[in-house]
């Protein structure tokens, strides 16, 4: 089989935290494990040379387009369709709606359809968001009734499908879980320029980016409740610099909470996270919906307990190694912040049923399912 691979978000310092992860650890492990097909990478620039290609049955193509635009949909699609492939793999719902070569993809969530404040979350005009919104319903529902097989990261996010697309059979929909990569491996690829530093323990960590789903501005409000009671803790954002940290920084200037004790890691390397979540306390996560969850795993692995939304496909993901609270319920995040801090007992056994929970997830596995999904188009002819 001759198989594509749109890896434009290959890497999380290029595609963004989970799924840049994804496509990066799908990449590297198709490349050891299928010694039989050929592969063509789509990458851009930015990160085409972070992706190794070691095997003479894997190509390399740069493509400068970026996502989520118009040349994405039609210059992308005659590039694509230009290398005669059997078969293209689309690890995000932005399908060019004039491809003509069989694809499959995978679908995270469907965030900006059961979220609408998130849906709206934009710095556009509202006139040219209408547009772009419009015509992501447009390009979400071609790749989801044109793709010839749906990858999912959850069972939630199966069900968030055929609940907005009931017409979509669920045996084109398969499950798929995600892995999680010990920090050790990551920081072999990443050369490290400098020894991180972390605030004075002990704090509390998110990391992630801080679109309006992740919450982050009722987890700033309750803690700023937890401060009045336990004052030594500092709260720890680890992420992406965007407007929507910005803003998040912006909402901090105006509760009442020293500014000195919420810190903002902006653009972490590898190390440097592995390092912040080493020192924490307690790592947090309040979205109101996720399609998987990568960031309390890697927590869980690293032995850090993990306080969770009980929204989305956490509780599926996380299992009984969490505890959880009302992402809408201010009072309860303050009762689970401070149950985990004092409860030494619950600690430890929040921190051995995560790394028995981690034990779930395999990057290894994931591919090899991702193999057998693509085996599976081409069996069907």
């Amino acid at each position: 089989m001759n198989i594509g691979i749109d890896a434009r978000m290959y890497g999380p310092h290029v595609g963004g935290g989970g799924l840049g992860r994804y496509v990066e650890q799908l990449v590297r492990h198709l490349e050891e494990i299928d010694q039989d097909n050929r592969y063509v990478l789509f990458l851009k620039p930015e990160n085409i040379n972070q992706c190794p290609a070691n095997h003479a049955r894997i190509t390399k193509r740069e493509t400068n387009i970026h996502w989520y635009t118009l040349r994405e949909q039609w210059s992308l699609a005659k590039q694509m369709d230009a290398e005669s492939l059997d078969l293209i793999h689309f690890p995000h719902w932005n399908v060019p709606l004039g491809l003509k070569t069989p694809f499959v993809v995978t679908i995270h969530d469907l965030i900006l359809l059961e979220e609408p404040f998130s849906a709206r979350a934009t710095t556009r005009n509202p006139f040219i968001y209408a547009i772009k919104y419009a015509l992501f319903r447009r390009v979400l529902a071609h790749g989801i009734r044109r793709a010839k097989k749906i990858i999912t990261v959850s069972e939630y996010t199966k069900q968030s499908i055929q609940k907005f697309f009931p017409d979509v059979h669920a045996e084109k929909i398969h499950v798929i879980y995600e892995g999680v990569t010990a920090f050790v491996d990551m920081e072999k690829q990443e050369p490290r320029t400098s020894q991180p530093t972390s605030p004075p323990a002990p704090y509390f960590l998110y990391v992630g980016n801080a679109y309006p789903h992740k919450n982050l501005e009722a987890l700033l409000h309750a803690f700023s409740f937890f401060h009045k009671l336990h004052p030594e803790v500092s709260l720890v954002f680890a992420g992406r610099q965007d407007v929507f940290y910005d803003r998040l920084k912006q909402e901090l200037r105006e509760i009442d909470v020293p500014s000195d004790r919420v810190h903002f890691i902006m653009n972490p390397s590898d190390h440097e996270l592995r390092t912040l979540y080493h020192q924490a306390a307690l790592y947090l996560i309040p979205s109101r919906l996720e399609g998987f969850g990568l960031p309390p795993l890697e927590a869980m692995r690293e032995g850090i307990p993990v306080a969770a939304s009980r929204r989305g496909s956490l509780p599926e993901i996380l299992g009984d190694a969490a505890v959880y609270f009302s992402p809408d319920d201010i009072e309860e995040m303050v009762r689970v912040m401070e149950q985990v801090l004092l409860d030494l007992p619950l600690r430890e056994t929040m921190v051995k049923k995560g790394q028995e929970q981690v034990k779930r997830y395999s990057w290894e596995r994931m591919a090899q399912e991702t193999l057998m999904v693509y085996l599976g188009v081409e069996g069907r002819g």
